[in-house]
């Protein structure tokens, strides 16, 4: 009985697409021979801004917390975000390596003694030969030898090296740290946008259920009164459902999101913030002078290699100079305590002192050093190829986000106008299915296509938006 019901609609269904489509047809006859005026309120898109109002809002996921911008969650993420700690720290371990290898620079001075009891002394025979008649004695039994002993380097090619690549040493945690603050920046920007462009299709589609809830209303009360087919108010009513889902799945999308500006912020878990972006400055902010020159030197990574070519210049200077001598001096204070009673060990004393100076010439080596220079020399050529390699990467980099700014800048602009004209078609549309003048098929295609535009419009703003970050770290522009 369901399945003939069915057919019966089926078949009334598409008679009245036929009559419909005939009445649009006459409809449309008559409005070109009376000139029927369109619709009185209709707004003007004649002049249209770069930019369309942008409320970011958040949802119910993080009602409590504090309100951060993007400049509030950078700071934030300076200050807190592990890897950059991480390599705040390193910076002060390249210092103390440093001290460390400097050490030796420096006056060495130690103390030691010997506390020695004799168990069997060495006598010398007397003159009859006898040892026991006559004999000296060598030795005490008991002798206590404390000194003091204090070198200074005068000349060591190994203090040397160290002392020559001691600022390249924090030159380069320097930098490693200036390369994580430049990746925290751009990564906490981009997962902010990205965030936020969650948000404005969230508050999108909530635009969008609540017309299509009205829509559906009207399609119901027409429905009832029998000016429309069942079809009109079963279409909205599928409508409503795709965006409902819609609006769910984007809601859903916005916990992992936070999740992961969290994480890049190093922003506790347990804790919630909200976003909050002002218009005025994501206009101000979207713009970027495409005119500038790529200069390879501002670039982080091109400043590190440049620092690794350095210490490589003093590795190679080391093994070329390690042939010559380490020379150092030294100063020995000893006192010499003597006595066969252990309890008067202390009373009395024999001191001597020494200086000299002491060097070591390495003659061979087994050719380690002129095998440590080569593997020197090859590892600087590398890093001559590297270099070279790393340009043409930063001009790739350069040029593919350039265009891809350039492109999607455009592709914004076009954008903007298609929300325009589609939330004008959609106002037109929609007065004339309430007139009965179109069928209830062009109020869901004015819908889709208005829907459709404010949500490409708002991935175009947000891609602009991070390919002018790609482009500022592209160009070494990017601040923090």
């Amino acid at each position: 009985m369901a399945n003939t019901f069915f057919s019966a609609g089926t078949v009334r269904a598409l008679l009245l697409t036929g009559l419909l489509g005939l009445s649009l047809f006459t409809s449309a006859q008559n409005s070109k021979a009376n000139k029927v005026a369109a619709p009185e309120v209709v707004p003007d898109t004649s002049k249209v801004n770069l930019l369309l109002p942008v409320r970011v809002k958040d949802t119910d996921q993080n009602n409590a917390g504090q309100y951060l911008t993007l400049q509030q969650c950078i700071d934030y993420a300076l200050q807190h975000q592990p890897a950059l700690n991480i390599a705040l720290i390193n910076v002060d371990v390249a210092k103390t390596t440093n001290a460390i290898n400097l050490a030796g620079a420096l006056p060495q001075v130690t103390a030691s003694g010997d506390l020695i009891h004799y168990l069997q002394q060495t006598q010398t025979p007397g003159a009859n030969g006898n040892t026991t008649t006559g004999s000296t004695r060598q030795s005490v039994a008991n002798t206590f030898v404390p000194g003091l002993a204090v070198s200074q380097n005068i000349f060591n090619p190994s203090l040397l090296y160290a002392y020559r690549s001691a600022p390249l040493h924090v030159k380069q945690a320097q930098q490693t740290t200036d390369s994580t603050k430049i990746f925290v920046v751009a990564a906490v920007s981009k997962s902010f946008y990205n965030l936020l462009l969650t948000l404005e299709q969230i508050n999108v589609f909530k635009e969008d259920t609540t017309r299509l809830g009205k829509s559906l209303r009207d399609a119901y009360h027409q429905y009832k009164g029998g000016i429309v087919d069942e079809t009109d108010y079963e279409e909205a009513g599928i409508t409503l459902n795709n965006s409902r889902a819609q609006l769910k799945q984007a809601t859903e999308n916005v916990i992992p999101q936070y999740s992961v500006l969290k994480r890049l912020m190093g922003f506790p878990p347990e804790q919630q913030f909200n976003v909050v972006f002002d218009t005025l400055e994501m206009t101000k902010s979207i713009h970027i002078d495409t005119a500038q020159q790529l200069q390879y030197e501002k670039r982080i990574e091109f400043q590190q290699i440049r620092t690794d070519k350095d210490l490589q210049l003093q590795l190679v200077n080391y093994y070329r100079y390690s042939f010559l001598p380490t020379v150092s001096a030294f100063y020995n204070y000893n006192l010499d305590f003597q006595n066969n009673n252990l309890s008067n060990l202390f009373s009395a004393s024999y001191p001597s002192q020494l200086i000299g100076l002491s060097f070591n010439i390495p003659i061979f080596t087994g050719f380690s050093r002129l095998n440590n220079l080569k593997k020197a020399r090859l590892q600087q050529q590398i890093l001559n190829l590297n270099e070279t390699d790393l340009k043409s990467q930063i001009y790739s980099e350069y040029t593919t986000a350039l265009a891809n700014y350039k492109g999607n800048y455009y592709n914004l602009q076009v954008l903007q106008k298609n929300v325009a004209m589609a939330t004008r078609v959609y106002f037109v549309v929609t007065l004339q299915y309430k007139q009965g003048i179109v069928p209830y098929l062009n109020v869901i295609t004015a819908e889709s296509n208005l829907i459709t535009s404010e949500i490409n419009y708002l991935n175009a703003l947000f891609q602009v938006l991070s390919n002018k970050i790609d482009l500022q770290k592209a160009m070494g522009n990017i601040s923090y």
